[in-house]
């Protein structure tokens, strides 16, 4: 996720608590919803569409966030 931001997440997931507590949210849903399509984890497919719209608003967030974090460089 953002390749192109590698470094500066590295720096706030340092610095950052709520980057990095919206980051690990990120990949946890990230994670289950994997789970649930590989039927790892049950769920139906409107509780995996609720978790890939959690998922993408919190990208939103992070994008938000490293724009800021860059302008502010």
């Amino acid at each position: 996720m953002f390749p192109e931001y590698r470094d500066l997440i590295t720096q706030l997931k340092g610095h950052d608590h709520h980057f990095t507590r919206l980051f690990d949210k990120h990949n946890e849903l990230d994670q289950k919803i994997k789970n649930m399509e590989s039927h790892i984890e049950s769920g139906t497919p409107h509780e995996i569409e609720v978790l890939k719209k959690e998922k993408l608003a919190i990208k939103d967030q992070l994008y938000a966030h490293l724009k800021k974090a860059e302008a502010a460089q």
